[in-house]
């Protein structure tokens, strides 16, 4: 698998990096995990802009869902060649109403389904082209989705947005690559059923006995280093900051 971080900066995006999206490739097959604010422009820098395939919806924070209604416009108006198909897109119970409401003046109440194929996310394993996925619910004040994502043998987690919780570490255990936020301080924030600091990703990732962990969704006002410092202190593998534009083979 390729994975290719898009956006990765938590609550707003910063002035490197947009918000959360994480594009993850195998067999010709491109999955999106998430998309939030300013990831579709920066998406095209991967892709083309009708090449995905699937999208994966983590919760409806718009740090992680808003740009699909930039999407809707690009799928449904467009210039040349007609309107897109539909494209499966996996989110919790009520995305579609949520996006919807978010974009406000849709031609009629199902034009979002005439391009996105709306799939409500549960708890439990299917597949999604050529990967095998399992979803579990998260903590976060909002429906949320951790993911796991297999193919050859591999595999990677992505947390989305979670605080705390037994099901992330079913979700990330011997996984190749732990993708996992960070937007807390350890010391400082100490908000339950919300986000992890470093030292958190990192007792996962060691828990876990995950091989390569990446801190990802650290808001723009939290120092990313002392996240990264906290995170190697607990754990003894590789850990990286995601950053815009990286590229990982899994």
């Amino acid at each position: 698998m390729k994975l290719t971080v898009v956006g990765c900066s938590g609550s707003f995006p910063s002035a490197e990096s947009a918000c959360s999206s994480y594009l993850v490739e195998a067999d010709g097959f491109r999955l999106l995990l998430d998309m939030g604010n300013g990831a579709l422009g920066d998406l095209q820098r991967h892709i083309g802009l009708y090449d995905l395939d699937a999208i994966f919806l983590s919760h409806l924070h718009a740090d992680h869902c808003i740009d699909m209604c930039a999407y809707f416009v690009a799928r449904y108006y467009r210039h040349e060649g007609g309107r897109c198909g539909t494209i499966p897109v996996y989110g919790p119970e009520g995305t579609e109403k949520r996006l919807s409401t978010a974009y406000e003046d849709v031609p009629d109440e199902r034009s979002m389904s005439e391009v996105f194929d709306f799939r409500t996310l549960k708890a439990g394993t299917f597949e999604i082209g050529p990967f095998r996925v399992r979803t579990e619910r998260v903590c976060h004040p909002v429906e949320s989705y951790g993911i796991r994502v297999e193919h050859g043998g591999r595999s990677l987690t992505y947390s989305g947005d979670t605080g705390a919780c037994a099901e992330l570490g079913l979700l990330a255990e011997e996984s190749d690559l732990f993708l996992c936020e960070a937007s807390f301080t350890h010391g400082k924030e100490n908000i339950p059923d919300l986000h992890l600091n470093g030292r958190e990703a990192g007792e996962y990732a060691r828990g876990g006995r995950v091989g390569r962990l990446v801190l990802t969704h650290i808001p723009p006002w939290t120092d990313a280093q002392q996240n990264l410092d906290d995170a190697r202190s607990v754990y003894d593998g590789p850990v990286d900051l995601a950053y815009a534009g990286a590229v990982y083979e899994v």
